[in-house]
């Protein structure tokens, strides 16, 4: 049994850039010749694209999971990660793509429309892309950020020009399936049609879609039935041809309350901003089974009645085929129009100018949430955002790399306006961002600090002594041991202990003493 879907929630995840790498060039004689690491590669994309020769969403619901590859990471010499490749979805025309939170992102009404649902990661750059005049062979490289991860919901409004509504068995799969060559399920008993149905018309010169929906009953609105759950496929057409039941047997139904009822249905459904609205739009009424005697005597008596309420009828019948050349010509001709309206509309629309916000965006906000150990400070922003993705940890290079980066952005400055002061817990990123403690002295620039590679002196400062400071320490050792050896004396004189081997070892220690002395004063 077929399936039909037109909802669907995709687990989109995309590639991650690769890492930069650290490398220094060495050659014969040449031992440090420079920094030679190269950059990674971007992580693909996930495009969502729109072809025609898609019809369903159901590969999606079956396998909602997809990822695109990730970019290669840096080498030595220069050579660059590869980039991960692009994967493409491909979605029937007419796909609405929604966030998670069911804001609308965009509409894919025309073939070969694309849309990037998930963005891939930057690739890092390596350390030949980080050296400077001043700092020549830089021991860190940055790191690849991760693709977008999230969910997209893909909902499905078939693209038709004219959409057939009526009450159930009221015979709209009939209909379209004399019409045109679609071959929808067609039985005797009610909601017989369970997905929409779309079939092409050629009326002369006229060519045009029809879509077939569920039947509505009373109460649609409240959920009752299927057809209200369809008619977001009724959105994009143009007209409404409302096909009535002349030869119903259930009691208390006739054509002018069936339409009373549909009038009220379609009412109710709100449609998007900017749409006109289902009852604004042209419409037409077809009295569907004259073919039965009974049915041809009440299409005569109603159609007085339905004229005068402004509405074009006609007279038809799916089995014989009567009426319908007329109906389809009168169907391409309100299509025709439709199509002219749209296209005079479009010469006159303005021209829309589109300037796109910057990747590398510098705004940043910092705001003050409270914490139980005190203010927390919160920075917020693409950059710094970005930038901590990127940083190593590992290595006090690529952190003083980052602290220099944010004092030159502004984040210091904007840090004290704020009230923060040395120490204050400071969080770069949202929900799970990057805790620090913040240290204002880290505002020098570290390109004019010499140390190792993979090091910085100001977080890994160094404690070596100086010669001073050596000989210093020396000679309070030095003095150390001579107070404890008179307080020894003093106590040995006071007759509080006695040793022999004494007088011997202090002979000797004096020597040493005199011989270490002179050999510091000599330096």
């Amino acid at each position: 049994m077929a399936t039909f879907v037109d909802r669907v929630t995709l687990h989109l995840r995309a590639g991650n850039g690769g890492n930069g790498c650290v490398s220094v060039r060495r050659e014969k004689f040449k031992p440090l010749a420079g920094p030679d690491g190269g950059n990674g590669g971007n992580g693909g994309d996930i495009v969502l694209v729109a072809d025609p020769q898609v019809t369903t969403l159901l590969g999606y619901h079956r396998h909602p999971h997809r990822s695109s590859d990730n970019g290669g990471f840096g080498m030595g010499d220069h050579r660059s990660g590869h980039t991960g490749g692009e994967l493409e979805l491909p979605v029937p025309v007419g796909t609405v793509v929604k966030s998670a939170d069911g804001d609308e992102l965009v509409d894919l009404t025309e073939p070969g429309m694309r849309f990037v649902a998930a963005a891939g990661g930057l690739g890092g750059l390596g350390n030949a892309a980080l050296a400077t005049p001043k700092r020549k062979a830089p021991g860190f490289a940055l790191l690849g950020t991760p693709g977008w991860e999230g969910d997209v919901f893909l909902e499905l409004k078939t693209v038709a020009d004219v959409a057939l509504v009526g009450y159930p068995s009221a015979g709209k799969s009939s209909l379209i399936a004399a019409l045109s060559a679609a071959k929808p399920k067609i039985a005797d008993y009610p909601f017989t049609t369970l997905h929409p149905n779309l079939g092409v018309v050629q009326a002369g010169d006229v060519r045009y879609t029809v879509a077939d929906v569920p039947g509505l009953i009373e109460g649609a609105s409240e959920g009752r039935g299927l057809g209200l759950e369809f008619l977001r496929h009724v959105e994009r057409c143009s007209a409404l041809l409302h096909v009535l039941d002349c030869a119903t047997l259930e009691p208390g139904r006739d054509p002018l309350s069936d339409l009373e009822v549909i009038l009220g249905e379609l009412a109710a459904y709100p449609v998007p901003e900017g749409q006109v609205p289902l009852l604004d739009r042209p419409q037409l009424i077809a009295l569907n089974k004259i073919d039965v005697p009974d049915a041809r005597e009440l299409a005569d008596f109603v159609r007085p009645d339905l004229e005068a309420r402004g509405y074009r009828v006609f007279e038809i019948s799916t089995v014989s085929h009567e009426g319908l050349r007329a109906l389809s010509f009168a169907l391409g001709e309100l299509v025709e129009d439709a199509r002219k309206a749209e296209a005079a509309q479009a010469e006159v629309r303005p021209r829309i100018v589109i300037r796109p916000k910057a990747v590398d965006d510098a705004g940043f906000t910092v705001k003050v949430e409270g914490g139980s150990d005190g203010p927390v400070y919160r920075i917020l922003g693409t950059k710094p955002e970005r930038w901590v993705a990127q940083t190593d940890f590992a290595n006090d290079e690529a952190v003083g790399y980052l602290a220099d980066r944010l004092a030159k952005l502004g984040v210091e400055d904007r840090l004290f306006t704020a009230g923060a002061v040395a120490g204050s817990t400071v969080v770069i990123g949202r929900d799970n961002g990057v805790v620090f403690d913040w240290e204002p002295t880290l505002t020098s620039t570290a390109e004019l600090m010499t140390s190792p590679r993979g090091t910085d002196a100001r977080i890994d400062a160094s404690h070596r002594p100086t010669r001073a400071q050596r000989r210093e320490d020396y000679f309070d050792r030095m003095d150390g041991k001579a107070e404890a050896r008179a307080e020894l004396l003093r106590e040995k004189e006071a007759g509080l202990w006695q040793d022999d081997d004494y007088d011997d070892y202090d002979g000797q220690d004096s020597a040493a003493r005199s011989e270490a002395e002179g050999e510091t004063g000599r330096e």
